[in-house]
């Protein structure tokens, strides 16, 4: 027996080890829950087999009301993370939609690790989440690290959200910190080094996205991302980088063989999760329980569809609605702030909430045409608008009413708006604003209960965006 132990010490001590490992990721679920059964389900097969982490992309908010708008906003989300087994998630920026105090209160909830190397909690009283960390599985040390996007105001350092909800908090942008953590696979001693981000798989304009992370600091055996919900499955400087879409749809399965600290082995599978057949059962009865306990509310019919709309058609609706319930000029709409379609047929509070899930407020300035013409032309954003006519006719913008009369620039116009876009384009904007003590979900939703229960915009037109 002696001699048999010493040949095989001899023979470990000569040929690598070869260690087997599974990470299933989502990200950008946008509040979707339904499917976490068939994910618990799946993942809980794969555990009999296999050691198996469980990741998270980030922004697992604001886009389901029975998530956003429970008694306490974001719970059954991070309840059903917790049952499912998930064991990082990065901060996206859709996490500081419901302030910073709920916030703090669903960081406590997590049974996860957070991770974000680029943020700075110390003047709130939010934890802070880990730079890194790394966990021991099975005979494997793998560290994830955590990048946020910081992309959100002009001139400013912020992820895309409010800027008043995270007023406090310190951020800086992932490439001027990133290099401080190039050695930390050594330092932790560990088999496997991934970034967990959510940055974007491709940054543009000198912004640094997935991509531009393989190549610029390729410290990394895998990136692991979020931000820009897209499918990706693909190699940038060596590196692969994975995402899987968004809406909690597909499930990402990374099957890895690592010998020597190194991946020598690796197979990616999406899982679809609309078309997979099986569920756990007890999470699923947990999931049930949470739609139902808002149902009476948000399936209440509040108005009629006459055709299926889509989210350009809506921004028509969107702003004749806050027009109509601002008793206004003028109103806009950034386009990236409309966040579903809408079906053909009933309208319910669910739907609403669904297009409009931020629970932004509701201002109105006074502002000259000149002060509207320069603010189009300074942020070159897209805006849905309502109450005039826009056309850029070479490098300026002409605006007339809705008979086609050009307005003069010294004009000066009542403008109904969500408090989000002067926030983020503040210097474009008086600082004596009207704040109304409303929503602009539930301006939408006033509107159609008392001035107008029906939708029909097929040819919807009113957009712009300075070129």
């Amino acid at each position: 027996m002696a001699l048999f132990l010493i040949a095989a010490c001899k023979k470990g001590d000569n040929e690598p080890v070869t260690k087997n490992l599974t990470i299933f990721i989502v990200n950008d679920q946008q509040g979707q829950i339904d499917n976490f059964s068939k994910v618990k389900h799946i993942i809980d097969m794969e555990r009999q087999e296999a050691d198996v982490i469980v990741t998270c992309g980030g922004d697992i908010f604001s886009g389901n009301p029975v998530v956003d708008n429970c008694e306490e906003s974001g719970y059954p989300m991070i309840d059903i993370m917790n049952k499912v087994g998930f064991d990082f998630s990065v901060i996206g920026n859709h996490e500081f939609d419901y302030g910073k105090s709920i916030l703090s209160d669903r960081i406590k909830q997590a049974d996860f690790d957070w991770v974000c190397a680029n943020i700075d909690m110390a003047n709130t009283s939010i934890p802070q989440p880990y730079e890194y960390n790394t966990l021991s599985i099975g005979d494997l040390k793998v560290t994830f690290l955590g990048l946020l996007e910081t992309n959100g105001k002009p001139g400013a350092i912020i992820p895309s959200t409010h800027p008043m909800k995270i007023q406090g908090i310190t951020f800086n942008r992932p490439e001027n910190v990133i290099s401080k953590y190039s050695n930390i696979k050594e330092q932790e001693n560990s088999d496997l080094y991934i970034a967990l981000t959510h940055i974007g798989h491709n940054g543009r304009n000198g912004e640094l996205g997935d991509f531009q992370l393989a190549r610029q600091f390729p410290y990394f055996d895998l990136i692991i991302g979020g931000h820009s919900s897209q499918l990706i499955d693909t190699i940038v400087n060596n590196i692969p980088i994975f995402q899987a879409g968004s809406y909690l749809e597909y499930l990402g399965k990374i099957e890895l063989t690592v010998k020597n600290k190194e991946v020598a082995g690796l197979n990616y599978e999406l899982i679809d999760l609309n078309t997979y057949p099986d569920f756990d059962t007890e999470l699923q009865a947990d999931i049930d329980e949470y739609n139902n306990n808002m149902a009476d509310v948000l399936n209440e019919v509040i108005g009629l569809s006459q055709v299926y709309h889509e989210k350009y058609q809506l921004g028509c609706f969107y702003t004749d609605a806050l027009r109509e319930r601002l008793e206004v000029d003028v109103t806009f709409q950034n386009y990236g702030g409309i966040r579903s379609d809408l079906d053909e047929g009933n309208i319910t509070v669910r739907e609403i909430y669904e297009i409009d899930p931020f629970n932004n407020g509701t201002i109105i300035f006074n502002m000259s045409v000149s002060e509207i013409k320069y603010f189009l032309m300074g942020t070159q954003s897209w805006f849905c608008y309502s109450g005039i006519q826009i056309e850029q006719i070479g490098n300026d913008v002409q605006i007339s009413d809705l008979y086609g009369n050009i307005i003069p620039g010294n004009t000066i116009l009542s403008i109904g708006i969500n408090d989000y876009i002067p926030a983020v384009y503040d210097s474009y904007f008086p600082t004596n604003g009207d704040i109304q003590s409303f929503t602009t979900a539930e301006a939408i939703m006033f509107y159609l209960k008392n001035i107008n229960n029906e939708v029909n915009y097929p040819d919807c037109d009113r957009y712009f965006k300075y070129q």
